[in-house]
């Protein structure tokens, strides 16, 4: 009754499926850098970001008549430089790391005895810039004005982590924090106050609390918005997703326009799903039985391949083959030259191509001048530009639309030139891993097959949606939907030297390194299900590193480095269980799916020698850490114990597969005496513990699910019944929390140990507040796996991979 009772409760407060679908949506999904989204429920309320939250803006404005309506994208501010941040130009500065002493920021000190600096200011040295590793650093940057703005000033600055910044000897702005992105701060009256014509001076102050080190900082004056007034929101009347595409549909007066976004990535066909082109398709229908004049201008703006906005851009208009092609990318173009998180690509180029048509007009300019052009009927776009706020703008004429629907479709594509680096070697593209391929042949192939292309994927996005709600219902569908194109664009689909495909993840948001195992071990159940040689793709480099004697420890790495640069780890600390165990039992996986052990025996010895670390250390692991890292170091993790005697069990399966009787039962029997030592140790009355020797404690035991989808049997019933059972009592509004030391929760996992179940009513009382969550959350991010369950709000982590991990009761349901 308790379990029926919660079931109910969840079903009388799951929010509207019309009102909030998801936390963002998914509009251009192709890998880490080419990543597009709106961040809110209706397009035209917000600019759209890429995944970080950076806005990457795609604008649209349809002409009805003589009325402007805006369809998609946002009124954005517009700002003209005062100052340079580091980011538009190197500048030079005056630096210390020791205390300075009184009158420091003042204009008349004499500050020609400090160390000369250029920008970038980075804990490690970046280029020609300055390292800075000390805990603090004074820098002052003198600038002359010939006269002031006009418009509001704002002090755009960025730091890490805690700063005071003065100028003219009076301070303006103080802070704790990070400010990692550039912060705009209104300080006009201040800045107004005490900017001068002639010279002036910038003295900053930031300490340096751990980890990374930054500091850099300018003036920028807003600029008006002309036009605004004209352009009406049009109503949006729906929004839905299906596996690969995202559909609006608006009310423009008398006009219903369709705004479409298709991302093909259909997962068994490698050559498609590489292909880095999106369609954008537009349709128009007069819905009073009149005829209208529908014109439609979109614009893109270059910052979608520069890693800030403040970068200096160059763009032209070309044709190729039938196509007008509009294309942009960073004067700079430093390939691979920067690593880590919160970033964005700053090489390669941004695409917008459509057919050669009567009507259709592309230009360079910016979104504001290309707007004012639109309402005002004049063309003083050009076809090639170099600034810092360029945009891409097609303008298309639907002519007089009437009860037909009248159609135009765009692509939108970028070239990344080289994608990662990998143990030296700079890697292209798979769809040009030849190097002998054409971005234009790219957008070629897309235009010419569009038809085929839109239709296999409203085939897949169909079958898929009844697959998932056959085996968990509708709430089911919809979060396997949310996850689709989300795991698969945290990867980037490369060869390797060895001729190898690599499928490497990026830890979005959690730290930023490239093929880590631990988030490849939850993502797992979506590829092994639409495509397993993308599964053995994320493996292949962690063997690669073991078996070519670059890594020489006895238990798997935890990755290879920081994205996009896989060099080796990176992390600064060994899992050892965890990324064993997860090697093993993917590998059976692989092997189990595919019905060939072809990939096991390619990798025997290395997996003998990880299974032999398991059998000796995996059982009572000793204090380390397991996937859940932010939860800290465990010693004697009962989870992270099953992990190991499900990875032995595994070993032990493929042993039989290959043939060798002996092994394999000499390690199905050290298994099956860990079941029992373990259901012994881990015994704490109605539940088992969160470790060994600690009892009043509890974890999901995800880690059990393989036993079930891979038929290994190693544990009896009751084990399951009885953690079930216990973990219905611990639910909270949001979902059952991670374990008993907090009541934040993982919702891969939650969806992993609702596989656990074989009682319907039980699955749907795990699964139906993790929908919850990611139909309600007020934390408007592509979908975070970390959340509170208290209040379902994001506690970490977003537009990760691992969600892929949605799709194990699936899993379970194909191999079973």
């Amino acid at each position: 009754m308790q379990t029926v009772r919660f079931l109910l409760c969840c079903l009388l407060s799951l929010p509207a499926l019309a009102q909030q679908q998801a936390p963002a949506y998914p509009l251009i999904t192709h890998d880490p850098y080419f990543s597009i989204w709106s961040f809110t429920d209706t397009l035209n309320a917000s600019p759209t970001k890429h995944w970080t939250g950076t806005t990457h803006a795609l604008n649209a404005i349809v002409q009805v008549d003589d009325a402007f309506y805006r369809i998609m994208g946002a009124a954005e501010d517009v700002y003209e430089t005062v100052l340079p941040t580091g980011d538009e130009s190197d500048f030079s500065f005056r630096y210390v790391l020791q205390e300075p002493g009184a009158a420091w920021t003042e204009t008349t000190f004499q500050d020609d005895k400090w160390l000369a600096g250029v920008t970038p200011v980075t804990h490690r040295k970046e280029g020609n810039g300055t390292e800075w590793s000390t805990r603090h650093i004074w820098l002052r940057r003198s600038f002359e004005l010939s006269q002031l703005p006009v418009h509001p000033m704002y002090l755009l600055t960025g730091f890490d982590d805690n700063a005071e910044i003065y100028l003219n000897g009076t301070r303006i702005h103080s802070a704790k924090g990070v400010a990692r992105k550039f912060q705009y701060l209104a300080l006009d009256a201040q800045l107004r106050a005490l900017l001068k014509q002639g010279k002036n001076v910038l003295a900053v102050h930031v300490e340096n609390t751990g980890g990374d080190a930054f500091v850099d900082v300018g003036i920028a004056a807003k600029m008006p918005r002309l036009h605004e007034q004209k352009i009406k929101n049009a109503l949006q009347q729906s929004v839905k997703m299906t596996a690969t595409q995202t559909s609006y549909q608006y009310a423009c007066g008398p006009v219903q326009i369709s705004l479409r976004f298709v991302s093909p990535l259909l997962l068994q066909d490698l050559e498609l799903m590489s292909r880095p082109v999106s369609y954008i398709t537009y349709e128009a229908v007069a819905t009073d039985g009149n005829t209208h004049q529908v014109k439609v201008l979109m614009t893109a703006e270059g910052a979608i391949a520069s890693n800030h906005a403040l970068q200096t851009l160059t763009a032209q208009q070309y044709q190729h083959a039938g196509l007008s092609i509009l294309k942009a990318g960073t004067l700079e173009q430093p390939i691979l030259q920067k690593k880590g998180d919160d970033l964005r690509i700053d090489w390669g180029y941004v695409y917008v191509a459509a057919n050669i048509a009567p009507g259709l007009q592309q230009s360079v300019g910016t979104t504001a001048t290309a707007i004012t052009d639109f309402i005002t009927n004049q063309s003083s776009g050009k076809a090639t530009g170099q600034g810092k706020a360029l945009s891409l703008n097609t303008q298309f004429d639907l002519g007089r639309v009437g009860s037909k629907t009248a159609t135009q479709q765009l692509l939108i594509g970028y070239d990344d030139i080289f994608s990662v680096q990998y143990f030296g070697s700079n890697l292209r593209p798979w769809w040009n891993r030849s190097g002998k391929e054409t971005i234009e042949q790219q957008l070629q192939k897309a235009a010419a097959g569009s038809a085929t292309v839109l239709q296999a994927c409203a085939d897949f996005d169909a079958a898929l949606q009844q697959q998932l709600t056959k085996t968990g219902g509708d709430a089911y569908a919809h979060l396997g939907i949310l996850a689709y194109r989300q795991s698969i664009a945290a990867h980037k689909l490369v060869q390797s030297p060895q001729g190898e495909l690599l499928f490497l993840s990026k830890e979005n948001f959690s730290n930023g390194s490239i093929n880590t195992v631990d988030v490849t071990y939850p993502s797992a159940p979506l590829y092994l299900l639409y495509n397993p040689l993308l599964m053995q793709g994320m493996l292949n480099g962690i063997f690669y590193y073991s078996e070519s004697g670059q890594w020489k420890k006895p238990f798997a790495a935890h990755d290879l480095g920081t994205y996009p640069i896989a060099n080796g780890q990176t992390y600064g600390e060994d899992m050892p269980v965890e990324e064993s165990g997860n090697m093993i039992i993917l590998t059976a996986a692989i092997c189990k799916t595919q019905k060939n052990y072809a990939y096991a025996k390619q990798h025997w010895a290395t997996l003998t020698q990880w299974v032999n670390f398991l059998v000796t250390d995996g059982f009572d692991p000793a204090n380390q850490l397991c996937t859940d890292d932010f939860a800290g170091h465990l010693a004697r993790n009962t989870n992270l114990s099953l992990k190991a005697i499900v990875g032995i069990g595994c070993y032990s399966q493929m042993a039989e597969a290959l043939g060798e009787k002996a092994i394999a039962q000499r390690y199905r029997d050290t298994a099956a005496a860990m079941v029992q030592r373990w259901m012994q140790m881990a015994d704490d009355g109605d539940h088992y513990k969160l470790t060994f020797d600690k009892s009043g404690t509890w974890s999901q035991k995800y880690n059990l699910v393989w036993d079930k989808v891979l038929g290994l049997n190693l544990f009896p019933a009751a084990v399951y019944n009885k953690e079930i059972n216990y973990y219905l009592s611990k639910q909270q509004a949001f979902g059952l929390p991670l374990d008993s030391r907090r009541t934040y929760t993982k919702s891969d996992w939650i969806l992993w140990t609702a596989a656990l179940t074989e009682n319907r009513a039980q699955f749907d009382a795990l699964l139906l507040p993790v929908y919850r969550f990611a139909t309600s959350t007020a934390s408007r991010v592509p979908l975070s796996d970390w959340h509170e369950t208290t209040n379902g709000r994001q506690v970490g982590f977003q537009a990760r991979s691992v969600v892929g991990g949605y799709y194990m009761p699936l899993l379970k349901a194909v191999l079973r």
